[in-house]
């Protein structure tokens, strides 16, 4: 292609060829669970790549073999994801948890030590705590304010220098929007870094999409994505993925043929149509983000908005919020005066936007943290972190930014 275009205008078409489907407009959806050899040597040569007895060759694909291995749907969803990121390779599962512990899975093993930010989402934190520790693997969280040194400290108290495997950041964080220096986090795993053992470094970016915060840029090895979130960004299809380089993504891809949890092509082809409209999709949210975040800081029922375009300038976070996103994006928290009786008046009381977990869709929706989806975590350590009875989570969609406004508005009154 003449002219380096950029991810939204290759979001049709990238990846496809229409002469290799009766051409058709659009990829159809490959609803079959295996593929066709043209001959037993053709067979041999695809099984020989997908199984690593063999590198693929400069301008040898892989050919489509099974299902569980690749799917056109599949590969060409993950291509287009690639783009954004400007990552060397995708995967895509399906679910964000699927993605998120299969990393685990394939890095951690008995002995490591996993090195995570907090708060996490509540499943992660769940995995984590309950599933982790069953397979001798410790761990060491830090709050997203932590310095270099203080996380270090923490890791040396405990004896763990040697053991550090992985390093697992989500941010902003779910859902207190609180940000991790991921240079920093970057030179950790430099620190840690052996002959014998190299630190991987994973984040969690579902809160900003693949639109507002791009890691690999600061030094991460692999991104995790649940994508059913603004992806997807319809509320319609379940989905994870991970993106990276080639060597750790190799990897990913291997566990998840054996582990059997791809997306299947129906999946597939509703991300595929999902990331037409994403840059256009998540830039309105955000703008409907602005406004919304704005309303609530001056509204006196409202004692503090959890929003990154509402840090204060002369806030040591402002200057690593200008470095490392590309704009607030649309997830705004907020704490209500008062508490869990409060909280829940106002959500009770919402007229347009939606009482329900999950994030990202086109529509608005509203939930409570500490009762839902943080539900799970022990709550003295979320109130540690600002996870109080009082804090609401809104994620902000696509509707008109008044009508929006008018919502929050006659639903405080109600408190």
């Amino acid at each position: 292609m003449p002219r380096n275009m950029k991810p939204e205008s290759l979001m049709m078409s990238f990846g496809y060829k229409p002469e290799l489907s009766e051409g058709s407009l659009k990829c159809p959806i490959f609803q079959t669970s295996t593929f066709v050899f043209k001959n037993a040597e053709e067979g041999k040569a695809f099984f020989e790549v997908a199984y690593g007895i063999r590198e693929k060759g400069q301008d040898e694909e892989l050919g489509l073999i099974y299902s569980r291995i690749n799917n056109p749907d599949l590969e060409i969803l993950e291509n287009r994801l690639c783009l954004w990121d400007k990552a060397d390779e995708c995967a895509v599962f399906e679910s964000g948890m699927s993605a998120i512990t299969t990393v685990f899975m394939e890095f951690l093993s008995p002995g490591d030590v996993l090195v995570y930010s907090s708060p996490l989402y509540g499943g992660t934190d769940h995995f984590i705590h309950h599933f982790l520790p069953k397979y001798g693997i410790d761990t060491v969280g830090f709050k997203p304010n932590a310095t270099k040194e203080e996380i270090m400290s923490k890791i040396e108290e405990k004896g763990f220098s040697d053991k550090v495997a992985m390093i697992f950041v989500e941010t902003p964080a779910n859902p207190t929007n609180a940000i991790v220096d991921l240079q920093m986090i970057n030179e950790l795993k430099v620190h840690y870094n052996t002959e014998e053992k190299q630190v991987l470094t994973v984040v969690d970016n579902t809160y900003m999409g693949p639109l507002w915060q791009h890691p690999l840029r600061f030094g991460a090895d692999l991104i995790v994505y649940s994508a059913t979130k603004y992806i997807g960004g319809h509320s319609d299809v379940i989905a994870g993925a991970v993106l990276g380089y080639k060597g750790p993504m190799k990897r990913v891809k291997t566990l998840r043929t054996f582990l059997g949890n791809m997306a299947g092509p129906w999946t597939g082809w509703l991300l595929m149509r999902s990331l037409e409209t994403l840059k256009v999709r998540m830039e309105q949210q955000q703008q409907n983000a602005i406004e919304v975040a704005k309303f609530l800081s001056f509204h006196p029922k409202v004692s503090k908005v959890h929003y990154l375009g509402m840090i204060d300038e002369d806030s040591p976070s402002y200057e690593l919020y200008k470095r490392q996103h590309d704009g607030p994006g649309a997830m705004v928290a907020f704490d209500i005066v008062g508490g869990e009786k409060e909280a829940f008046k106002f959500l009770n009381s919402l007229k347009l936007m939606t009482l329900a977990v999950s994030l990202g869709g086109t529509e608005s929706l509203a939930e409570h943290p500490s009762t839902m989806t943080h539900a799970g975590v022990e709550p003295e350590y979320l109130k540690s972190i600002g996870v109080t009875a009082s804090l609401v989570r809104l994620s902000i969609g696509v509707e008109n930014v008044d009508d929006l406004i008018w919502d929050v508005s006659q639903a405080l009154e109600q408190v």
